[in-house]
């Protein structure tokens, strides 16, 4: 009698044990869940991360807005100046202007120009005279002008906001000049975003001091 008693008290301190082992082993298994679920967002997120900053890179920040004009030497028939109109380009926030943010570089037939920028200004205005005044460019170089200003005075271009690229080319080495029929390529990258690349061919039957429309 006292041995089948004993027997049975074995038996359920043996289901104790089982239980818990069983237990243990879903607790275990509920953190490895935990960690795999947890491991499989985070692998998801920074994919989705990756994916945005590659589709950013790859759109470039800004796009033209208008057509590219020009303006012929005083002296000769070679392009002096190259005006480009920029706005942001759609879902873009912003993009800082500033000498140390943007690279602009020209490629024409006889010469290339690996960084001319100089930095940004605002303007109240977008005519011919008055860009050339408020930039004051020497040869081989191009400034921002961002018209319609927010009123902080800034060099970052917002949505609502519009620049000119003003761009002077050499006016005594014929090298840098531009002449009819001839090719120049210009490309402006920012901190962010793939460059906005403008090529243009200046038309035959170029004055002195005249004003081009290159498209």
């Amino acid at each position: 009698m006292f041995a089948k008693k004993l027997f049975k008290n074995r038996k359920g301190i043996v289901g104790v044990e089982a239980a818990i082992v069983l237990i243990a082993f879903l607790i275990i298994a509920a953190a490895l869940s935990y960690v795999v679920i947890n491991m499989g967002f985070y692998t998801t997120q920074k994919t989705k991360e990756t994916m945005q900053t590659g589709l950013d890179e790859s759109l470039t920040a800004l796009q033209l807005d208008g057509v590219v004009t020009a303006r012929t030497n005083k002296t000769s028939a070679h392009i002096l100046y190259v005006l480009i109109p920029v706005k942001l380009s759609a879902g873009r926030g912003s993009v800082d202007l500033s000498g140390s943010s943007v690279v602009v570089s020209v490629y024409l037939p006889n010469a290339t120009l690996m960084n001319i920028y100089k930095g940004a200004k605002t303007t109240t205005t977008s005519t011919w005279e008055e860009l050339i005044t408020t930039l004051n460019l020497d040869d081989n170089e191009a400034k921002f002008a961002i018209y319609n200003d927010n009123g902080y005075n800034n060099t970052v271009l917002e949505s609502n906001e519009k620049a000119f690229l003003l761009i002077h080319l050499n006016s005594t080495n014929s090298e840098g000049m531009l002449g009819e029929y001839e090719t120049i390529k210009i490309e402006v990258r920012t901190a962010k975003g793939a460059a906005l690349t403008v090529v243009r061919t200046a038309p035959g039957g170029l004055n002195k001091d005249s004003f081009v429309d290159l498209g």
